[in-house]
């Protein structure tokens, strides 16, 4: 039986109610009327429940959702998605970039390097709950995580109660690893310099549309870029295509788009978080597309090398409005890391505060994460990644996060540790554009000519 995840109605309600819950709508009656009829809770890490739904449980789904969606939030004032309104939110939106900076293909290949590498030591272990992943680092001997994780020498009855995630193990196992495998977190960046090589830096989200529907297979598609792609075949147009029916718009999708925004704005997060927000849009609203500005801006300030990871951060948090979720959640995980020196009880304060509310895949823990480990490790490469993915959650999409900014700050391939380096050989799997096959190095100058290509002038 073909079971489709992240599109059935009758697991997005479950989502949504939990949606609602987060930015102040009341949805309660809505929630007894769907359990009255015999609905279920979103599945807690799988994206599709195990069996359909009733035809008369599906269509009432529909209708909830419908119905969800008209709720107001209390929170709509604070959390805008228009880009004028989240700028006139910020008291400390960068200032445009005054003269020209540039940023070197060598810093460029390291932090292609670096999300390969970060979002390679989370793949075994995504959907994982934290006592697993501790578990199986703990009895390989490599905790917190300095390497690749391994079967070898894991006791079976562990490997048993705590299956690695079954797509990646038999690539992203240290003695499975021959280069580096496809993967959502590789092929958005990927997308994202297609979308520059067609359309420049001016492009529309109309155009980041055009080119999913081009190059993007459904089936590489999750969550929110799931839906988004959905609701354009069915006719819909951005920005309602993040909004209908989509439960997942405030979730981490977005934010692993905005790798290459950054790269090509060294020393601009103001323009980095800007062009982050055209995309992002596509498929999320608020927090969701928060998080992708938060990372274009702290890349955009590690591309040019002149900051510590702590500057990074405190720009990407001048691009998100203060009051926000997002805001309140990368502020509190930076003082947390700065507060404790053992990192497991940094990351065992988030889980108390965000485990019980939110989705492992929402943008609102994961990023406040990303921020806790690039603050603990002092942008220290292994460090970095580690702890990104010591944290668990979303681990590859945050190890690849990590490691794209601590890549940057690190500055070339040769300053990255060859144990991390070495087992990708080079060579990325992609079923994206012409991509597959495509050496770091060759992607690290396609890269460098989108970021030094003149802007055309205005008209």
């Amino acid at each position: 039986m073909l079971r489709l995840t992240w599109v059935q109605p009758e697991d997005l309600v479950g989502h949504e109610v939990r949606q609602a819950a987060l930015d102040g709508r009341d949805a309660s009656s809505v929630a007894a009327r769907w359990r009255a009829a015999g609905g279920c809770e979103a599945p807690a890490r799988a994206g599709a429940s195990a069996r359909p739904a009733p035809r008369r449980l599906r269509l009432l789904a529909e209708d909830l959702l419908d119905e969800l969606s008209g709720l107001p939030s209390p929170l709509a004032d604070a959390e805008p998605t228009d880009l004028d309104r989240i700028r006139a939110l910020c008291p400390d939106w960068p200032a445009p970039r005054a003269s020209a900076v540039t940023v070197s293909r060598p810093r460029l290949e390291a932090a292609w390097l670096g999300r390969a590498a970060g979002c390679l030591l989370g793949k075994p272990v995504e959907k994982l709950p934290l006592t697993g992943i501790r578990l199986l680092a703990r009895a390989a001997g490599n905790w917190p995580p300095t390497t690749y994780f391994t079967a070898r020498g894991v006791p079976a009855d562990l490997l048993a109660a705590h299956p690695w995630n079954r797509r990646s193990a038999p690539t992203s196992l240290a003695e499975n690893i021959d280069g580096m495998p496809e993967d959502d977190d590789l092929n958005h960046p990927l997308l994202g310099l297609l979308l520059l090589q067609r359309h420049g830096r001016a492009f529309t989200t109309a155009d980041v549309a055009r080119l999913w529907l081009d190059e993007l297979p459904a089936g590489r598609t999750f969550t929110a870029e799931r839906l988004a792609y959905r609701n354009l075949l069915t006719g819909l147009e951005p920005p309602h295509t993040a909004r209908h029916r989509n439960p997942f718009r405030e979730w981490i999708g977005a934010l692993i788009r905005a790798d290459m925004h950054g790269w090509t704005h060294p020393g601009d997060p103001a323009a980095a978080a800007a062009q982050a927000h055209r995309d992002a849009t596509l498929s999320h609203t608020a927090n969701g597309v928060y998080a992708a500005m938060f990372a274009a801006a702290v890349i955009a300030t590690a591309a040019t090398g002149a900051h510590d990871v702590h500057a990074c951060l405190r720009a990407g948090l001048a691009v998100v409005p203060p009051g926000s979720r997002l805001a309140a959640a990368v502020r509190h995980a930076v003082r947390l890391a700065g507060t404790h020196t053992d990192f497991d009880t940094v990351v065992d304060a988030l889980h108390a505060r965000y485990s019980p509310t939110h989705h492992w895949v929402h943008a609102v823990p994961n990023t406040a994460l990303i921020a806790a480990a690039l603050t603990h490790a002092d942008g220290d490469f292994t460090g970095s990644v580690s702890r990104a993915v010591s944290g668990g959650w979303d681990t590859d999409s945050n190890g690849a996060t990590a490691g794209s900014v601590a890549g940057l700050l690190a500055g070339s391939p040769a300053a990255l540790p060859e144990h991390w380096t070495a087992p990708l050989k080079n060579r990325l799997a992609t079923s994206v554009g012409d991509f597959d096959g495509t050496g770091f190095d060759t992607l690290a100058h396609l890269t460098h000519r989108e970021a030094t290509r003149p802007c055309p002038s205005p008209s």
